[in-house]
Order: C-alpha cells, then structure tokens, then sequence
C-alpha cells in the first residue's frame, strides 16, 4: 500500500462521541464530517477526512487505507458533506450508542474497548477486562482533535451529580422507642431507643395472646416492650419454614435491656401451655444463679433449673437423677463435652428432650456459635457445628437466638437456620449464595437484612439509649523516651531476623523448621509491639484516671491481655521476689530467642579408650577379612544341598569351630604354620604373625593390644581427622551458642517498659486502691519499703480464687476502691454502672487501654459500665498511640462494630464512631497494591509521598528508597539484594502476590518500623486510600449505607402499590413515589446570607457566585459561605438546596466569579430555579430524556419498603441492565414526608428500572398509605 501523492491533512485521534468500533466495523461521522477507524497499529481512533482513501497514522505512523467496506461507492460511508452526489440519501450522523456526554471517552490500553470515563479521575478499573488503568495527564492532548473543538461539558452539573450521588444530611441515630402495636405493660424504667432506620419499619400485626398478660400487668414484673418481645417470639413460633421446621426468633436488645427477664418470661408462658421442658444454653455456669433470678422476678418459682455441669451423663430422666421436667442449664462449652466412656452431652440432651420436643431451646449469647462458616482455611469450631446439630435433631424445638452482638459480620449468622434468610422458599438456595449476595451488596444490604428481619416479626433490637454517653478517640502520643525505645527495639527486631536468616541458612538439613520458625517470630512480633503500644498508653491512661478521680468520678479500664504468663515465667525462674515488675516484651524476646534461636546439633567428643575400640569397630566392619584370620577355608567349606556330612558347619559352635582351627594358623609374614599361642592378632586387621618375625622383634606383648603399622597408621589419620571435625563442630556449636547468648545480653540491656498492669496499679495507688477484675491468679506488689516487689496469690483466706472477682466488684460498686481493671476473661457478665442500687454512683469514666480483637467483645465490654438502672451514662476513652501500626487493632474493630450496627442495629452509625480506623476494605487492598507498585517503582505513586515535593523529585526518590529497606526489614519485599551499576546500593526484590493485598498483613508488620518511617510509610497509604474512596465517589460506585434524601417538600405522589406478600409473615413489598421539590428560593437565600451578616460570623468570601464557564448559552448560580473548617465553603444552589460537600475556596474561586450586585444575582437564581423544575442542568436534550435528574428541581423519587431479601434477584437483575453505573448497584435509602411525617426506608429504584422491577413481580394489590 503506498503513500498519497499529496500529503493528506494532520490527523488525530478524535475524542469525539464514539462507539469504539472493532476493526472494520462501523463507522461513525466526526464533527467536521470525517469518518472514524480504529488505526490498524496503534489501535486508537483516527478521524479521516471526507475522500481520502490512504493516509498516515499520526501516532503510529503506520501507512494503511480505508477497509473495502468503507471506500467511495460504498454506502456506508456516512458523510455530512454527501460527496457522493450519485447518493442522493445519504445516512444522516447518527450519535454513538452507550455515549455519556458528561464523561471523557479513552480506549483501554488492554481490550481497546472505548470507557465513558468521568473528568477528573486519575485511576480506575475497566468494567470490560478488568485492568487497572491510569490516566496519564500529560499525553491526554493527544486525544483531542487538533483541528477541531473540543465538546463543551457542564463542569457544574458534575459536581451536582456527585453531590447527589453522595445523599442528604445524615438523620438523627437513635429514635425513642415504644412499641407500635401493643400497649400491655408498664414503661421500662430506662430510655429505650433503637435506630432510626429499623424504626421506619413496622413489625406484623401481634395476633398472640399470652396466658400470663394478666399476672403481668398486676405485677409489673416485665415492661412493655419486654411484653412486646413475649407476643413477637410466640407468635413467630406458630410458624414453620418451607423445609418444615418450627421457625425461630432473635432477641438482639442490647445490655441493660433485661435479656435474662425476657427469657424468663417466655420459659413461663410456655410452662402455662404445658411444655415443661427448656434448654437455656449460655457462656458461663455461674449465670445459672441469674436465671434463677430471673425465673423468680416473673412469679415462675416452681420452674426449677438444673446446672447440668453439676449433673452424670446417665439419662436425665432416670430415677438416679430424677429430672423429669424443668429448665436445664450448660454452657456452650458443655453442648461439646462428652464422659470418657464416651457419650456426650447432646446425645443425653436429645435423648431427654424426645424428637417431638416442642419447647424452648435458648441459645444466650449466641455469639458463640459464630465462625460456623469462618474465612477460607479455616475450620468451623466445634460450638458452631453443635449449635447446628442440635438444632436439626429437634426441628420442632421453639429457638430463641439472643444476644446483642449475635452478628457481628453476615459470616457469622451461619447457625441462624430457624430465620429462614435461605434455604427453600428463599432467594437464596443456601447460607453460602446469601452471605455473597450480603458482600456483593455492600453496607446498605447489611442494613437491609436487620429491617427485613424486623417487617417479618423474628426480630427485635432496642438499646439503652446512648443520650449523655460520651465517645472519644484520645491520641496518646509518644514521648521522647519511649520513642527512643519503640525506634531500638524496631531495630533490634530487624536484626534479629537477620541473624535468625543466618543462623537458619547453615542449618540445610534442617529446613523442615523454617516455616515454623517465621510463624513464631511474626507472632512474637505482633505481640512484642502490641505490648509496647500498651505501654506507650500507660502514662496518659494514668493521667486520665487521676483527672477523673479529681473530678469525683470513678475509673474503669479495659483490657484484654494481662502478661500473666509472662509474670509466671519470671517468677517460676527468679523466685517470688524480684527487683522490679516484669516486662512483659523482655520476657517474650528471651523466652522466643531462647527456644527458637536455630543451633547446630551439639556435637559428642571421643570417649577415652576410642582409639582402642576403632580398630575392632574397624574390622568388623571390612568385608573381606576373616574374623580368624588365615586358616584352612576348607574346615569351613559348607556341602551342596541335600548331602551329608558329620563335620560341624560353620552355623555351629563357635567354641567348636575356634579349636579345630588351632591346630592350623599361618603367619602372614612367614607363610609358617604354628602353634596359635605362638602368634599374635591385629587388633584391626586380624592377621597373625609370630612376635619374632617382626622387625623389631616384640616381647611381652597381649595379642589384643597389638596393632599393625598400617593399621596404626590409618588409625591415626583417622582420630586426627575425627578430632578436627568434632573441633570444628564444636567451634561451629559453640560459635552459635556465643551468638545466642550475645542476643540474650542484649535483650536484657534493652530499656523495655513493665506489665502494664501491674504498672497501672501501682501508679494509681497499689492494691488497695485498685480493683483487679481479670482471670490471673496472683500478682506483683511491690515492697512496703519501696524496693522491688513480691508475687502474691489475688485471693486471701476470707476469699477463695472463684470469688475474688465478685468480692472485687462489690468493693468497686461499694466506693472503697474508685478504681476498676477488667479484662475479658474476668468481667464476663459483670456489672459495673453506676447502679442507683450501690453506694458508689459516681460517673464512670470507661478507658479502653487496649481494645478488643473483634466488636462483639468491644460492645459486650462497653456494656460493662452502660446498663439499666444507672444514675448516669458512662464517658468512654479510645485510647490510641500517634504510631500508624497500632492502627491494625482500631482497623479490625472499626470494621467489625460498622458491620455489626448494620445487621443487628439496622444502622451503622449505630456504635461509636471509628468507621475512620476502618482500613482493611476493599478500597484499603486497593490502595495497599498501588502503594506496593509504586515503592517497587513499578508504577508512580499517585500521590506524593509525606515530607517530599513534587518539584523536588530527589526527595520522592529518597523516600522510595527508604520505604523500601522499610519493608525489606520486616519481610514484605522478599529475595531482596543490593543493585549494582545505576542500580548500585539500591535495595530490589519483589513482593508475593498474596501480600499485595494483605491489609492486616501491612499494619502488622508496619509495628516493627521506627516510629519515624513507620508514620510517613502509613500516612502515604492513608493518602492513597483517601485517592482511592474519592475516585470511587466520583464513579458514583462509593458504598455508603443508608442515604437521607432531604427536600424541603417531599410529598406522596400516588398510593402504593403492593408488588408482594410474604406467605408466612404476611408481610409485604410495597413501591412508593414521591415527589420532592429540593429548591432554595431566592427569600430563603438572601434571608439566610442576612442572618449569617447579622450575627457577625460572615466573611469576606460569603455571598452569591456565578459560573465563569457558561454551558447552552447559561450560567449556574450559588451561594457561598464559610464552614467551620478552615479553607473550606459550604455551598447552597437554587435547583438541589445544601450540599454535604464543602467546597475549597480554591475551587470556588477557580469555577465561580462573585456577583457585585443583588439584582444581578436575584435574576440569576429565580431564572435558574425556575428551569430547573423542567428540566436537567443537561439541558433539553440530555440524552437520558426525562429520566435524567441531576440538578432538577422537582423529581420524582420510587421507593421500595417493606420486605426485600425475598425479591433480592428481580431487583438484582432488573438493576444490573441499567445503562448508568451509579443506577446498577443497591442504594439504601431513607425519607420522610414534610406534611405527615411519615418515613420510609427501602430501596432507591430508578426511574428508568421501574418498569422493568414491576415486570418481574406481579401487583398484589393497592393498600392505603
């Protein structure tokens, strides 16, 4: 193919609308009426002007020509200018297909598929192949036209869309509660609120009466949203599942809500029908004694209650043990037991129940049933398959699942069979397709599972209300000195894995322990810096309490870890009186080092007499040489089989077979026969020869003693030889010793701070001052003259070990000590409020000096100072350090209490506010991998890294480089070495692919860094992160839960339209529309920038803005004011109200030009708010149509209540087919109308999906609104 004559005009690739055809394949018209192909080479789209056959790749420069299909003649070829007049109808210019015209379309670099890719966005993934892409800001001129336009798009409109994307003003929280359809009962005696997402939900119509309502009006003994519950669990418990067993209900109150009492009252309603048995499963056999208090309370004092702990595993019913009716108490611990003999406890509870049991089976605090379908390589725990287990060998039995952190994560409902979320009659075929439809869906699914359980009558969940509890994150930093010895130990860490990688490399043989090896230091790791960050905690922790105490309020402080088993050690090897208290990261170095440390095997030295034992080991072993050296073979000749003879074989005595050969021995130096006393033996060879052919001559010498000079001489190069290897070995083992023992002296020479607490204790009075509730059995004190300290047993001889905690507690609740330590394993159902019942009512102050590992066990050990009855609502303290490692702790936590206020509280606002500690998500991987990428410089960072500058690209490049050796020190980059050549004194290597998005990985191993490259290394991933969820908020793909959508008119468009009923409950789906009216008039405007003048808090900056930029002939108007945040502008328009966003003055002032006059702004504003009551800031011809509705004024809103998981599908796949990404995934929304105050949550349903959702399911009915 050759070259034009005449040199065709400049091309380039056209960013104009496109539907990025494959080659060959249709043609689109460009603006200035060429036709657009894919280049054949460089695969991007070239615009080739009208007549022109052959051209050159401006790119590429790859010389090619029009396909066949496309040349003059053919029709085609589309052409605005029709050069063909022999055509008289030319096709006319049709606008791609799939083109959004508010996005930039790019090719993907991997599949060339053309992306509708919004202005702004730096990196993202494409939705066609996958691959992560990356806009390249300076080769973006190559995209545009040179000689044409480029299409004008409404900058405003943008940042309208994603305004909207990003929801209203968020709610209030917690609503008081009161139940909705009952009115039995007495009011309890605390404020009782739930969120305000579940209680836009109505429960079903209560259609159960309760034999005991009437004694428990006379009594009061149940408040009425405890009666509420009885009523809900009863009349779910008339219902059965598709698969035909009994339903089930969940009980989620939160502490203080009286769970226990709950109970108690359901175990009586149904001892009045007759079903004298119950199972009341819990976490500890002490609880025993509050459930019988709790049976009491509510008049069932013939109910007895049988600990079986204290019971044989003979049948329950037998006349030996005699329990033939009653309620039986275990733990969960028990439900998994069995005798040595082996039969266990659920074969007798079986057994005792029958399988037509009908009664109650209560599983009190369920969370421990949980990990029942744990994360992949794990095994499920042998509670969570009892619980299950238990559950199918009874499928009459009426459960009840209680506790209020039953599903921390959707993982962990997995033994919640009896709700009936999946299975058959679902829309999920098992657990497994649900819990992926739960992360498909995001926060707003979770969200939705706690409504759709509440609509359905299985569920309840209300809290003591929060009101006066008080939350804070309180950054404790560390000072100079524990700096200098958090950045030694990092260091000695670093080196010890060195010297670990060395010492293991010698020891090939021995490679079988390496893995374990690196599993106990990565553990040792984790634990030592964790430790340390509890320290680093101590001092502000003891500041805190001791401002409290002079506040008059009193302190309790919450950990998990009590160094026990390292205070044992301690003592175990130091004896009950030590200098100081233990540290407990000292003790955990040299115990790790002192076991683990690899060591050659130690080598055994030569016993004496072993050059006299070599030479007859030395023989015994040469084949060839005869034991009785030269003899006449044939005395020894064994005869052919089957023949006979009467000589001894050589099988027979040896005694016999010695003396027939004495008579025949031969010299080996002469050849002469002789007497065998005459001759001597090598000792290691075994030849005889006579003493006297011997050169010299030997004289009185025992024939045993004597060996050869060869012999003797290799005898000799052997025990030399053999000496030098034990030496050498020994050198090796004794080298390697030293080594060890050097690490053990310069662990003890590390400044490591103490048991934090035993440090707390004493720093805030000892003892006597401080109540220990924990699970350790004894404790350092320190001396009465002041040095060192003693290990003591905690209990004395008034009080034994079982009781101490109690006595402890009632000293705390009794005043005389105003201070409280608990730990989890020691405040398991304690109570510690400030009880109007006790004498200490002083506020309480909770600090968390260490938080727990999963938000179960954060929210059961918050409710050990928040409960019912309490005079006033606790002060809780989050105590972090200023280190972004510690940060791992917050992360897991933060995502476990923002999932579980999702699922049991309907709402994940509902815990204390750590959502920002949240970084092991999926935004956190993805952010993790780009950081990864760009310190092994295989891409650029996206950001610029902490204390660098941009126009200074050394200081990047230093940073790299030390972020680098950063994680080389703490084993993330692997296989590394140094560079030689550009390359010199630059650390390589490489990262495996299971690291690369290994979050809780990264933050582990980030405690081992020196607090300096430790910060800078996370505030770069924080950075990137932030890049990350600002990108995905601009796609309009960001997860945030459950959106308010505010106007200030939002009204019932039309009745509701049922779209399904639910067989069992009754409950429904109901599709709601509404009409908002979201404008800010001009009064309200100027009124509000009047006020603002007025009060004197108005800034220069305040006022009305126009658009510099003007979109179909028009300008866009605001009003600007400053926000509290410095910088920072919050922004009201006439057509959406405020915005939740604050915009940078730099932004306003780079869009936005300030309007001199009021006038001018007053017609700016009404015009603007007056079309957008018609029309999209797009303009009349967006091409959405009417569907579109940024920036209008009055939409109309649908919205789907009421049940979803059981149509999750239709609306899965009627979503799926829209053609914005934003309308394709579930949105939670809430609303409520401004003139009846109704609210409703649900599903925000696109007007463009209406249509296809209500194909799917057919209308039921109209009901009233």
């Amino acid at each position: 193919m050759g070259q034009p004559s005449v040199p065709p005009p400049p091309l380039a690739p056209s960013l104009q609308p496109q539907p990025g055809p494959t080659p060959g394949g249709g043609p689109t018209t460009g603006s200035g009426g060429g036709t657009k192909i894919r280049c054949a080479g460089c695969r991007l789209i070239l615009t080739v002007a009208p007549g022109l056959m052959e051209f050159v790749c401006p790119t590429c420069q790859l010389p090619q020509m029009l396909p066949p299909e496309l040349l003059p003649g053919n029709n085609l070829i589309p052409s605005t200018g029709n050069p063909n007049p022999s055509n008289p109808n030319p096709l006319p210019s049709l606008q791609a297909h799939g083109i959004d015209p508010t996005k930039i379309q790019l090719p993907c670099a991997n599949c060339k598929s053309i992306l509708n890719v919004p202005y702004g966005l730096a990196r993202f993934n494409c939705p066609q192949c996958g691959v992560d892409l990356a806009v390249d800001v300076s080769t973006m001129n190559q995209f545009f036209p040179r000689s044409l336009p480029v299409e004008e798009v409404n900058e405003v409109a943008i940042d309208v869309e994603r305004e909207e994307q990003e929801g209203g003003l968020a709610g209030e929280t917690f609503m008081d509660y009161r139940p909705a359809k009952l009115s039995v009962g007495c009011p309890h005696p605390d404020p009782i609120v739930e969120t305000s997402s579940l209680s836009a939900v109505q429960p079903p119509d209560p259609m159960y009466k309760l034999n005991i309502e009437k004694e428990l009006e006379t009594s009061n003994a149940l408040s009425c949203l405890q009666i509420e519950t009885l009523v809900y669990a009863c009349q779910r418990h008339l219902q059965h599942l598709q698969n035909e067993t009994r339903a089930g209900f969940f009980v989620g109150d939160g502490a203080g809500v009286g769970k226990g009492r709950t109970i108690a009252g359901l175990i009586w309603e149904n001892w009045q029908h007759g079903r004298r048995k119950a199972l009341w499963i819990s976490v500890g056999s002490d609880l025993k004694f509050d459930a019988r208090r709790d049976l009491d309370d509510v008049g069932a004092t013939c109910v007895k209650v049988h600990a079986l702990n204290k019971l044989p595993y003979s049948k329950l019913d037998s006349k030996s043990v005699g329990v033939s009716e009653g309620v039986v108490f275990l733990t969960y611990n028990s439900l998994i037991a069995s005798s040595e003999r082996g039969r266990s406890r659920m074969q007798q509870l079986v057994q005792w129940c029958g399988l037509s049991f009908d009664g109650l089976v209560i599983f009190d605090e369920c969370h421990k049933a949980k990990n029942l379908v744990p994360e992949a390589g794990s095994r499920p725990t042998r509670t969570g398959e009892a619980v299950l287990e238990i559950q199918a060998k009874l499928p009459e039995a009426r459960v009840i699942y209680c506790s209020a952190t039953g599903a921390s994560e959707p993982r962990n409902m997995g033994y919640m069979v009896r709700l009936g979320l999946w299975g058959p009659g679902t829309s999920f075929s098992d657990f497994r397709e649900f819990l992926g439809a739960l992360e498909k869906g995001g926060v707003g699914a979770l969200e939705l599972v706690a409504m759709d359980m509440k609509a359905r009558g299985m569920f309840v969940c209300r809290t003591l209300s929060y009101k006066g509890a008080e939350f804070e994150v309180v950054e404790a930093p560390l000072d100079a000195k524990m700096t200098e010895m958090y950045k030694k130990a990092a260091e000695f860490w670093a080196e010890l894995r060195v010297e670990l990688l060395s010492a293991n490399a010698i020891l090939m043989e021995e490679k079988t322990n390496s893995s374990q090896l690196w599993r106990l230091y990565w553990a040792g790791h984790q634990r030592f810096f964790r430790h340390l960050c509890m320290s680093a905690k101590v001092p502000a922790v003891v500041e805190l309490a001791k401002q409290a105490l002079d506040k008059n309020k009193c302190v309790v402080i919450g950990l998990q870890s009590t160094g026990e088993a390292r205070t044992e050690e301690a003592v175990s090897k130091h004896g009950l009186e030590l200098d100081d208290f233990v540290s407990g990261p000292r003790e955990l170095l040299l115990k790790f080092v002192e076991e683990n440390y690899p060591l050659p095997e130690k080598p055994e030295s030569l016993p004496e007499g072993e050059g006299k034992e070599i030479p007859r080991k030395r023989q015994s072993t040469t084949p060839g040489i005869s034991l009785k050296g030269r003899v006449r073979k044939v005395a020894k000749w064994q005869p052919a089989s089957g023949e006979e003879t009467n000589e001894d074989t050589e099988s027979g005595s040896d005694h016999e077979s010695s003396e027939s050969d004495d008579e025949f021995q031969i010299c080996d130096i002469c050849n002469g026969e002789g007497d065998r006393k005459q001759l001597i033996r090598c000792a290691c060879c075994g030849q005889l020869v006579h003493p006297t052919c011997l050169d010299p001559p030997l004289i009185d010498i025992a024939s045993e003693e004597w060996t050869c000079g060869l012999c003797k001489q290799k005898t000799d190069e052997y025990l030399r030889a053999r000496h030098a290897y034990i030496e050498e070995l020994t050198k090796r083992y004794e080298g390697a010793m030293e080594r060890k023992k050097k690490i053990l002296e310069i662990v003890q020479s590390l400044d490591l701070p103490n048991n934090p607490l035993d440090d707390i204790i004493d720093q805030l009075g000892g003892p006597d001052s401080v109540a220990e509730i924990t699970g350790r059995r004894g404790m350092l004190v320190r001396s009465s003259c002041g040095k060192g300290v003693t290990y003591q047993a905690r209990n004395t001889k008034d009080v034994s070990l079982e009781m101490i905690n109690m006595h402890e507690k009632q000293l705390f609740m009794d005043g005389r000590k105003l201070v409280a330590i608990i730990s989890e394993a020691g405040s398991a159902g304690v109570s510690l409020q400030a009880d109007k019942r006790a004498l200490n009512q002083r506020r309480r102050v909770h600090l968390t000096l260490e938080l727990p590992w999963s938000a179960d066990r954060a929210i059961q050990q918050f409710g050990r100072t928040h409960r019912s009855n309490q005079a006033s609502a606790p002060e809780y303290r989050l105590l972090f350090t200023n280190l972004g490692g510690e940060r791992r702790f917050a992360s897991i936590v933060a995502k476990r209490l923002e999932t579980l206020g999702a699922l049991t509280q309907g709402d994940r606002r509902a815990g204390p506010s750590l959502s920002a500690y949240n970084y092991d998500s999926s935004y956190g991987k993805k952010a993790l991998m780009l950081m990864y990428k760009g310190i092994l410089e295989q891409e650029s960072l996206p950001v610029v890294p902490p204390g660098c500058l941009l126009e200074k690209p050394e200081t990047i490049q230093e940073f790299i480089s030390k972020a680098k050796a950063a994680l080389v020190s703490v084993g993330i980059v692997r296989d590394s070495s140094l560079g030689s050549g550009k390359e010199s004194g630059k650390p390589s290597g490489h990262i495996v692919d299971s690291d690369m998005h290994d979050v809780g990985r990264f933050l582990n191993r980030l405690l081992g860094l020196p607090p300096e490259i430790q910060n800078r290394v996370f505030e770069l991933f924080s950075s990137i992160l932030d890049l990350v969820i600002q990108n995905v908020r601009t796609e309009g793909n960001l997860d945030s839960g459950i959106v308010d959508i505010k106007a200030n008119i939002i009204e019932l468009q039309k009745k509701p339209k049922t779209v399904y009923v639910d067989h069992v409950s009754g409950a429904s789906t109901v599709l709601f529309t509404f009409t908002l009216d979201r404008g800010i008039t001009w009064e309200f405007a100027s009124t509000l920038l009047d006020e603002k003048r007025k009060g004197g808090i108005a800034s220069a900056n305040d006022g009305f803005y126009e658009s510099k930029r003007t979109w179909l002939g028009r300008s866009h108007f605001l009003l600007a004011y400053e926000s509290s945040i410095p910088g920072t502008c919050k922004i009201v328009r006439p057509t959406s109200g405020e915005a939740i966003r604050e915009m940078t003055l730099a932004e306003l002032k780079s869009k936005y030009k300030k309007i001199p006059t009021l006038e001018k702004a007053r017609c700016g504003w009404v015009d603007e708010y007056e079309v957008s009551s018609r029309q999209c800031m797009h303009g009349p011809n967006c091409k959405l149509g009417h569907y579109c509705t940024v920036g209008r004024r009055i939409q109309e809103v649908n919205v789907l209540g009421g049940l979803i998981l059981p149509i999750w599908r239709e609306i899965e796949d009627a979503l799926s087919k829209q053609a914005r990404q934003s309308y394709k995934r579930i949105r939670v929304v809430r609303i409520e109308t401004t003139t009846e105050n109704q609210r409703i949550v649900g599903l925000l349903i696109p007007n463009a999906a209406v249509e296809p959702v209500l194909q799917d399911l057919a209308w039921v009915d109209d009901v009233d609104d």
